[in-house]
């Protein structure tokens, strides 16, 4: 039977199939059901900067509402406003899923700018976290901020949040860099020892009735890991990290592309949403069965095997493929 063990962030998965950030993972029932159909590793949901900064404040005002009460004011810490324990809740999830799992447990932040939340990674840390995913996700809205100076933002983030951690920091990226292969270099220099592509951003839309905008999410499909499938391929060999590929995982087929394209690890969150948990066994055994049928020992031995630097065709994954696609589809149409 083929080897189906793929390394991530220097931990060695059972398979590459990884359940990503999702409400699945965002309780320890769920998480417990995601390890029992194979789940090779679980990403908690994000916690944010701005639900840190927010606890901060709150304590912060609490403390000082307080202080000129009475003279004890100082030996009692005040209620806080609802919302404000996000943080202590995180721990107390991170803490129960590494008592309860036996496979690996990545905390996820999410945040863009350097402040005092980022110490929270400590804590996340001595909870038991095994990694950190980090979730670079902004609009870059402003006119007045250039894409060198964000992308310097996100480096100098990266760097202090490594600084913080002993365990492994994977940084989650959108695909929305002007040299994207560059950044991720400088990624790993600063301290990231794996990249997540992609972010999905979820659009906003207007509401006809209200005339307000409102959140829409739709899930992904498969056609949307063509994207990470193209960047994973001209990333493999090249920078010394970890690859996980996001958006759009629901078939074997998805799992057995990006890993051909150089992923370590397939992650899943709309398919799981979809279907649920059991359909981790149907992609596990599509994956060996797959393997077996084309006489490969190991997942290891599949991954990258069509990537940019293994291709005798590396200019498909760059310009050149734009005209052939804008042909094949032009002879089709007219056929």
């Amino acid at each position: 039977m083929a080897d189906l063990r793929s390394r991530y962030l220097g931990m060695e998965l059972r398979t590459p199939l990884v359940a990503s950030s999702s409400p699945l993972t965002g309780t320890l029932d769920g998480l417990r059901r995601l390890e029992d159909a194979g789940a090779a590793a679980v990403v908690l949901p994000s916690l944010f900067e701005e639900q840190l900064e927010h606890e901060a404040l709150a304590l912060h005002g609490a403390l000082d509402a307080g202080a000129g009460v009475f003279a004890e004011a100082l030996d009692y810490l005040p209620e806080l406003a609802d919302g404000a324990r996000e943080a202590e809740r995180y721990l107390e999830l991170v803490a129960a899923a590494r008592g309860a799992l036996a496979i690996p447990v990545i905390a996820s932040l999410n945040g863009t700018t350097r402040g005092g939340w980022i110490e929270s990674a400590r804590s996340i840390e001595a909870a038991g976290a095994n990694a950190v995913e980090l979730n670079l996700y902004q609009v870059a809205a402003d006119p007045a901020h250039s894409g060198a100076e964000l992308e310097r933002r996100d480096l100098e983030l990266v760097a202090a949040l490594r600084a913080e951690l002993q365990i492994p920091l994977a940084v989650k990226l959108s695909p929305f860099f002007t040299a994207l292969a560059h950044f991720a270099r400088e990624l790993v220099a600063a301290g990231a020892a794996g990249l997540v592509l992609f972010n999905r951003f979820y659009q906003p839309d207007l509401d006809l009735d209200t005339l307000e905008v409102v959140p829409r999410l739709v899930l992904s499909r498969s056609e949307e890991t063509r994207l990470p499938l193209r960047w994973i391929a001209i990333l493999r060999r090249r920078i010394s990290a970890s690859l996980g590929a996001t958006s759009g995982v629901h078939e074997v087929e998805d799992v057995l592309k990006l890993l051909l394209a150089g992923a370590d690890a397939t992650m899943l969150a709309s398919a799981l949403l979809e279907e649920g948990p059991a359909l981790l066994p149907r992609l596990e055994r599509g994956l060996a069965r797959w393997l077996e049928e084309r006489e490969y020992d190991s997942v290891e031995q599949l991954k990258g095997s069509v990537s940019q630097a293994a291709s005798p065709d590396p200019e498909a994954f760059e310009r050149a493929n734009y005209l052939r696609t804008l042909r094949a589809f032009t002879s089709a149409f007219r056929s």
